[in-house]
């Protein structure tokens, strides 16, 4: 959002996970996990993330020195999510440290209509309000495309966004939203709501046509690796998705798990996978694998 407001050079800081675009690579580093998840399996995480939140510990670790140093005069942050970023309770820790207290600006987004929200109110709180408006013109008339051609299909196919591999969660917030723009219908899905732990035996009563492995936190390489993992389940190999051949790996760091701009780019990218036609973005967005040998 910053950079795409063109606000690029006034940021002095970033978390971990802030890689797009290129220029948000290499700024001071103030957010970092606490637990060692390049070293974890999707099984670990979900257990060590479950225990440190159910003992009311942290996920992530603030640079407090770092922040008092760069004394930033606006805070982008997010209370929607404990296991995504850092949430209300560790900011507002890090904030009575320092000397100066600096405009804070909350981005709890469930829907698309909330990202546009964020968009807006960052563009107020900065003066830029034109480029907010301009950047959200493009992103209404993108949207309102892939919604005219996802209801053009002859019918609506049955879609299950897989959001985490092993144990299962849905997808939550916008996404069944932007599945349901494209054309499909996730069942199993939470628009608006949080991501959820979801049965197998759920999937296979819901007999998805499609199913889209978007794995949180992960690229496209990361959850191609990942994707042989749900082959584990009985009754994979016949559900109508594998059967018929589509199963769909995508970038979920990219399109769908952050709440930001590239969003149209994943709704795009769905009413590709939904309605045909070339893609005409990047090549590592999404991969259509096999997976009905274990």
């Amino acid at each position: 959002m910053v950079f795409a407001l063109g606000l690029g050079g006034q940021l002095v800081g970033v978390t971990h996970e802030c890689d797009y675009p290129a220029g948000a690579r290499g700024l001071p580093v103030l957010v970092k996990p606490a637990l060692p998840l390049e070293q974890m399996s999707q099984a670990e995480i979900d257990v060590a993330v479950a225990a440190r939140l159910r003992e009311g510990r942290s996920l992530y670790e603030i640079d407090e020195d770092l922040l008092r140093a760069l004394a930033p005069d606006l805070i982008l942050a997010q209370d929607l999510c404990q296991v995504c970023a850092p949430s209300g309770n560790e900011l507002s820790r890090a904030l009575t440290h320092l000397p100066h207290q600096p405009e804070v600006l909350w981005m709890t987004p469930r829907t698309l209509s909330g990202v546009r929200e964020n968009i807006r109110a960052l563009g107020q709180a900065t003066a830029r309000e034109a480029a907010a408006a301009c950047l959200l013109a493009d992103w209404d008339r993108r949207l309102a495309a892939v919604a005219a051609r996802g209801a053009g299909l002859a019918r609506r196919p049955r879609v299950f966004c897989m959001e985490w591999l092993d144990p299962i969660y849905c997808a939550g917030h916008w996404a069944p939203e932007m599945v349901r723009l494209a054309g499909g219908h996730d069942g199993l899905g939470r628009e608006g709501g949080d991501s959820v732990r979801v049965a197998f035996q759920e999937v296979i009563d819901f007999a998805p046509e499609v199913l889209i492995l978007m794995p949180c936190g992960f690229a496209l390489p990361q959850a191609l690796e990942q994707a042989r993992l749900v082959t584990q389940y009985p009754g994979w190999r016949d559900l109508p998705a594998v059967v018929a051949g589509e199963v769909y790996v995508v970038d979920a760091n990219a399109y769908f798990a952050r709440p930001g701009p590239r969003l149209v780019e994943g709704a795009e990218l769905l009413g590709h996978i939904l309605a045909g036609g070339s893609w005409s973005g990047p090549a590592d967005a999404l991969a259509r694998v096999d997976l009905s040998a274990g």
